[in-house]
């Protein structure tokens, strides 16, 4: 199913926050991926952090339009994740529960237009919090606000609201988040038309403590094989990442962070190679 629409209220920002954050790792990852000939997808993941290794092995099984996700890990919990798409026009229903918690589990229910789009979860414990968003918008300009109630206590959680602007050449957003606590302004902006190059900054400003974290980024594109990302905050931590794919699917990722006003201290390094099929 082609999703269609403004997107779902997480995606407002997501292109800055993505940009900053996403392939940041100071561990050590190892991930193998295979399918089997009856369409079975296999990954096996095994991650080293400081002393302690864990290792997961999930299976992913689609059938017509029914994607069904199951995850082991080392300290024997066990996640399932069930994924329907269109069981009724242009919705998406996901469940997922993790055991041996039963508590843990959610239903969510994704609705999309082509000016708007909507999305429910709800807790499967027996007063569960129960999460509502919505978006609205047309031609790269998106409205969206979320919510959430703890029928327990029998108050709000969470509320949130956000404008987006997505134009080729750039990505804008504006949150209000944290009950109203929270500012948070957010760019992108790709310096060609390819997109080889892109410079990204976040700007966060907490009400309640007048703290403001300003992070500026950026990614290049050196072949289509390979790009590298750097980022850099007001408290003066530096972060840099290479990605090199491989081959196809295949990606090698090499990453570091270190305090530029405490250079006594110990950078932090990660390495994670991902190998698919």
């Amino acid at each position: 199913m082609a999703m269609k629409g403004p997107g779902l209220f997480s995606d407002i920002g997501k292109k800055a926050k993505d940009l900053l954050t996403k392939d940041y790792t100071y561990d050590q990852k190892f991930t193998i991926s295979t399918v089997s000939a009856s369409g079975v997808g296999l990954t096996s993941t095994a991650v080293k952090k400081g002393g302690l290794y864990t290792l997961d092995v999930s299976s992913v099984y689609k059938y017509k339009n029914t994607l069904v996700d199951i995850k082991v890990d080392t300290e024997s919990n066990i996640s399932t994740t069930l994924t329907v798409l269109d069981a009724l026009p242009s919705t998406k229903l996901v469940t997922s529960v993790k055991l041996p918690d039963y508590n843990s589990g959610k239903v969510e229910l994704q609705y999309f237009h082509e000016n708007a789009s909507f999305a429910t979860v709800v807790g499967t414990k027996p007063s569960p919090v129960v999460e509502l968003s919505g978006t609205v918008g047309a031609q790269g300009v998106s409205f969206g606000a979320e919510a959430g109630y703890d029928t327990a206590t029998g108050k709000l959680t969470k509320y949130t609201a956000a404008i987006g602007v997505t134009k080729p050449d750039y990505h804008a957003a504006f949150i209000l988040a944290d009950k109203g606590d929270t500012i948070k302004v957010s760019g992108v902006y790709h310096l060609d038309e390819k997109q080889k190059a892109s410079a990204v900054a976040e700007l966060t400003r907490r009400l309640s403590t007048n703290e403001n974290t300003l992070t500026v980024g950026g990614l290049y594109k050196i072949d289509p094989q390979t790009a590298v990302k750097a980022r850099l905050n007001n408290t003066g931590t530096l972060a840099a990442l290479l990605q090199h794919e491989l081959k196809p699917k295949s990606l090698l990722t090499i990453s570091g962070e270190f305090d530029t006003k405490a250079l006594d201290r110990a950078p932090k390094f990660g390495l994670a190679l991902a190998l698919k099929p």
